[in-house]
């Protein structure tokens, strides 16, 4: 059992990461051909790819009435992004910070994931329960803002891309624009497919390992759901795709916020009314971190003798003991 379960694993996870790096090639032609910046297709059609299983994973959870599974997946999984990404900034060597190269470039976007997180830890604290047929009051003012932030980024990046459009046309893809979409929507499949399957994988072997248990299983389901964040964001590191690799950690998160609309739809009424208490630690946590990796993006001066660039090293710090704080609130709550 315990042998076929870790197999399964295996196999999954290479999926994962084969298609994970298909799909940063061709979004990135896609979004050539959409006329889109690296920062919006990180932000849009990565986000939205890789959030994807975050999303089927906490609606069958919410459809199953584990409401707090469902929460701690999409809270935890912005933590776990954030940690990714300061990991993958120290793992990779740059010239300076990758999380200060393009500070105006993914500010904004930031700045709308804590907006957006601000939002569900309000409505985490107030449990109101007045709802619009199956959605939330909650849910249905994060969607509304969701939309709203996206059209202020995407009019900020437009402005800026104007400024590079000789660049690009000089550096156009050799992929097809049929080739892009269908490798796109491929690729996606195959993370949508198989993320799940890998996060119930991962369960079983919890249990079977004797690991189980409330805090483990949800943050365990919420790192692993967050690993196709993780390989799209190594393979746009390494084709020199910072902006792509920030706006898809920025932009999963912001998308795991707007996805609450579904977990609401999948549980079928107002789900922070139901969530326990402690899940506002873990949103007022992802703030914090959010606003720490802020800080990275803004300053600009580069310290020669830091071995470690100390924002992405503060980051995981924080992410962990956030991690550590929730499990002793969970436990002894």
């Amino acid at each position: 059992m315990l042998s076929e379960l870790i197999l399964a694993f295996l196999l999954q996870s290479v999926a994962i990461v084969v298609a994970g790096s298909l799909l940063v090639r061709y979004a990135d032609a896609l979004g050539d051909y959409l006329g889109l910046g690296r920062s919006l297709v990180g932000l849009l059609l990565l986000a939205i790819a890789t959030s994807l299983p975050e999303l089927l994973v906490g609606c069958h959870a919410a459809n199953m009435g584990a409401v707090d599974l469902a929460v701690g997946d999409l809270l935890g999984s912005s933590l776990f992004n954030l940690m990714i990404l300061a990991i993958l900034d120290l793992a990779t060597t740059t010239r300076g910070r990758m999380l200060s190269r393009t500070a105006s470039a993914h500010a904004l976007s930031a700045v709308a994931s804590i907006v957006l997180t601000v939002l569900v830890l309000l409505f985490l604290v107030l449990k109101l329960e007045i709802s619009f047929g199956r959605i939330g009051i909650g849910s249905l003012a994060i969607g509304m803002a969701y939309l709203f932030c996206v059209r202020l980024i995407y009019v900020d990046q437009q402005f800026a891309e104007a400024q590079q459009q000789a660049a690009k046309t000089a550096n156009a893809s050799s992929i097809s624009r049929l080739q892009a979409i269908i490798g796109y929507i491929c690729s996606t499949g195959v993370i949508v497919y198989v993320a799940p399957k890998m996060a119930a994988t991962s369960i079983e072997l919890a249990e079977v390992t004797g690991l189980g248990g409330t805090f483990f299983g949800t943050m365990f389901v919420a790192l692993i759901s967050s690993m196709p964040e993780g390989v799209t964001t190594l393979s746009a590191i390494r084709i020199g795709a910072s902006d792509m690799a920030i706006g898809n950690i920025l932009g999963s998160n912001t998308f795991n916020m707007v996805m609450f609309i579904g977990l609401d739809l999948a549980y079928g009424s107002p789900l922070f009314a139901a969530a326990g208490p402690v899940h506002t630690v873990t949103a007022a946590s992802v703030i914090l971190v959010t606003s720490v990796a802020i800080l990275g993006l803004l300053y600009r001066a580069e310290k020669k003798w830091w071995v470690f660039e100390p924002d992405a090293v503060l980051v995981i710090m924080l992410v962990v003991g956030a991690l550590a704080l929730v499990y002793r609130l969970g436990v002894h709550g």
